[in-house]
């Protein structure tokens, strides 16, 4: 399937709308001290997608992340790639010559590749998996998912994570509408508190780099309220000052806050690349929660990325059905607010280099279940 991989300069990352699979990405986490490599693949078109009417080849790419488990051992992370999304029959084949192709890279204490899939899961198309209400009801057992994504390979070697780095499912806003049209999508509710939080005086403006406390200070209280982990200030200074307009794949970030005289309310980070702009981080506060300043900051990040051309906006994150034992419940009923329509993907897949020390990491990690970036 695959006539070429070999590694590149991470600058010459190609444009991309997935945040974690551009230049900028990779500069972030440069700067956190987690080294990356970027590498291009080249195939025939054909054996990537089943109707292909061009017989040529396609070259594509991928960032992949040296994560560090200790000192003797390490994974390489693929954050939401690669991006080339084959057709299903042709996926895991794919990943399994992409994978034994990249082992001669990457560090000789490897013990695994992580593929965090931005691909569509196989059962989000499947209607045995919805109810009544058009609710989706997850993947079935783990097993099952092995199967299917074994599907075709030859190793039979594909391990499902036990659990997600990244969110596996997503919302996407139509950005082409009116503004009109986008309210027109929203739930009553929402609709109505954006337009009180306006009424009421809430402001929506970016923030400068030496601003940056306002919104750790914020993100600090989100933290404590939610019991989630709290990242040092110099993660976010990171993502604000690592190099992002790269002639490959540029990204810009914007730093927003909702205010109401001068009293931050709510504060986001907002990444545009390519055509998308990605709602990466939030924080609220928990006082004069009736200005309504989250929902404010919401369509003040609307109309930024619309005002740069962007065509859609990732809310990045909810559960995948209203379920209220659902980690990210409360993300999932305040998003789906907005309207838009919510995306299931395959989620993290492992590769495993060294099945006896793959097991203990995997038995490891078990007590260590999140969500990060």
């Amino acid at each position: 399937m695959l006539t070429e991989v070999y590694r590149k300069d991470i600058d010459e990352v190609f444009e991309s709308p997935i945040v974690q699979q551009t230049a900028f990405w990779s500069h972030v986490k440069q700067e956190l001290g987690v080294p990356s490599m970027a590498f291009n693949f080249k195939g025939r078109r054909e054996d990537f997608f089943d109707s292909a009417k061009d017989k040529g080849f396609i070259v594509s790419d991928l960032l992949v992340v040296n994560q560090r488990l200790d000192r003797n051992h390490s994974v390489a992370y693929v954050p939401y790639g690669p991006e080339l999304e084959p057709a299903e029959g042709s996926q895991g084949a794919f990943l399994e010559e992409l994978s034994e192709s990249l082992k001669s890279y990457l560090p000789a204490d490897c013990i695994a590749i992580r593929y965090d899939l931005f691909w569509q899961s196989y059962w989000a198309g499947d209607s045995d998996f919805y109810d009544r209400d058009g609710h989706w009801s997850g993947p079935p057992e783990k097993a099952i998912q092995e199967i299917r994504f074994n599907y075709g390979t030859e190793n039979w070697g594909f391990k499902k994570a036990f659990s997600n780095i990244l969110p596996s499912n997503t919302l996407f806003l139509n950005l082409k509408m009116t503004d009109q049209q986008i309210l027109a999508k929203m739930k009553s509710k929402t609709r109505y508190n954006i337009r009180l939080a306006f009424r009421k005086g809430v402001q929506v403006r970016e923030l400068d780099f030496d601003q940056l406390d306002i919104w750790y200070d914020l993100y600090r209280e989100t933290a404590m309220r939610n019991g989630i982990f709290l990242h040092d200030i110099e993660y976010f200074r990171a993502v604000l000052t690592a190099p992002s307009m790269h002639a490959h794949s540029p990204a810009k970030v914007k730093l927003l806050v909702a205010e109401i005289d001068n009293i931050p309310l709510s504060a986001m980070f907002l990444v545009i690349s390519g055509r998308r702009a990605t709602y990466l981080y939030g924080a609220s506060s928990s006082q004069m929660k009736s200005m309504m300043g989250s929902y404010a900051i919401q369509w003040g990040a609307i109309a930024k990325a619309k005002s740069m051309g962007c065509t859609e906006y990732d809310m990045f994150g909810i559960a995948p059905n209203p379920d209220p034992e659902h980690p990210m419940y409360g993300l999932y009923r305040f998003k789906t607010g907005f309207g838009g329509d919510i995306y299931h993907t395959l989620g993290s897949w492992d590769y495993p280099l060294d099945d006896k020390k793959y097991s203990y990491f995997t038995a490891m990690e078990m007590a260590s279940q999140g969500y990060h970036v």
